[in-house]
């Protein structure tokens, strides 16, 4: 019955599967916080980065990824789909490193090791790996290992920087929404039920978890919750871009692949580039906390948590949809274009803070 479903009317099983993860989450936070106000387990505001002026757990992404993997583990014993094993393999070990930190913490060392090993999972026996860079930079096809290594290094890269625009409330719930829903819409259109599937099971769980995390939050999603949206929509990236491959004898559904995925990404790959590129350039270590993200900085301008979401939010959604119109200008122009766009964004935060401090 349910594969006759899939096979004729799959919008309803995206629909379903949306629900389903949405009202595991809706159901299971209000149980987190109750545990969390009994035992302790909270985020210290004391902390130099923080905001907030009261207590709050950050085991909300235990919610997330339960529901994510529920949503997941229901469908593939719909249909046969491998793929969904290696990611709920890695999406557990990587949420028991998160909860780890969440509550007791975890040392840098420990948390790269542990990571390095979730993407190679991913990488060598789930084959979420790029075999070209589509001419970037003037580079086409690359060799396995070559692509294998730069697609451990891309997993890594986007787990972290999730947790980085974790900072304000709703802000990585937001952003993880729209990047999943986007990579559900677009593998809709391709005819990929499965990681269709996938996006919209992702989008469900955060939107159940955004109820509670909207400014003024009364959950947080930790390093448990932000690093699975990151090791999810980094997957789903990899694949998009894999099955939208220009061969001879194929011709996919959207060109300009790679600066799709970028442009879906955008805020967390821009803000973490730019935090990073500071910090080195000012002699401090690139993982070292501070103050610096575009959220803080949009703060200092005055404007309340739920205002900078909504904005975020609306420039990500605004340059997906240009480059989606755009796509035929291809990948090197589409990427230079995103990146002249950010870079003046940031520029025009940069003179409002001079001016108000003036």
């Amino acid at each position: 019955m349910f594969k006759d479903i899939l096979s004729s009317h799959p919008e309803y099983f995206y629909i379903a599967i949306f629900i389903l993860a949405f009202s595991i989450v809706i159901l299971s936070v209000p149980s987190i916080i109750y545990t969390a106000l009994k035992y302790r387990l909270f985020d210290k505001n004391d902390l130099h980065r923080k905001n907030h002026k009261r207590n709050i757990s950050r085991l909300g992404g235990l919610a997330i990824v339960g529901s994510f993997t529920l949503s997941i583990l229901l469908f593939s014993a719909v249909i046969s789909f491998k793929d969904a094993n290696f990611l709920i393999a890695s999406c557990i070990i990587l949420a028991a490193l998160g909860l780890k930190d969440d509550v007791h913490g975890t040392n840098t060392s420990t948390k790269f090791l542990l990571q390095i090993s979730v993407a190679f999972i991913l990488v060598f026996f789930g084959a979420f790996r790029l075999t070209s860079l589509y001419g970037v930079l003037g580079i086409g096809d690359i060799p396995a290992l070559a692509g294998a290594l730069f697609s451990i290094v891309l997993i890594i890269f986007l787990n972290n920087a999730f947790n980085l625009i974790d900072g304000i409330d709703g802000l990585a719930g937001t952003i993880g929404i729209l990047a999943n829903l986007a990579f559900g819409l677009l593998f809709t259109i391709m005819g990929e039920v499965c990681y269709a599937a996938i996006a919209f099971a992702l989008a469900g769980a955060i939107a159940g978890f955004l109820k509670y995390n909207w400014f003024p939050a009364k959950i947080f999603m930790g390093d448990t919750g932000a690093l699975i949206i990151g090791l999810v929509s980094a997957a789903l990236a990899i694949r998009f871009i894999e099955l939208n491959k220009f061969t001879p004898y194929v011709h996919p559904k959207f060109y300009s692949a790679p600066a799709i995925a970028v442009a879906i990404l955008v805020v967390p790959i821009f803000d973490s580039l730019r935090v990073f590129t500071i910090r080195i350039l000012s002699r401090k270590s690139p993982f070292r906390g501070d103050r610096n993200h575009i959220h803080h900085r949009l703060e200092q301008l005055g404007y309340k948590p739920n205002r900078i979401v909504i904005l975020t939010a609306g420039l990500n959604t605004g340059i997906v949809a240009a480059v989606v119109l755009l796509q035929n200008l291809g990948n090197f122009t589409l990427i230079i274009l995103i990146i002249v766009f950010c870079m003046v964004f940031n520029g025009l935060i940069t003179l409002r803070l001079i001016r108000k401090k003036i």
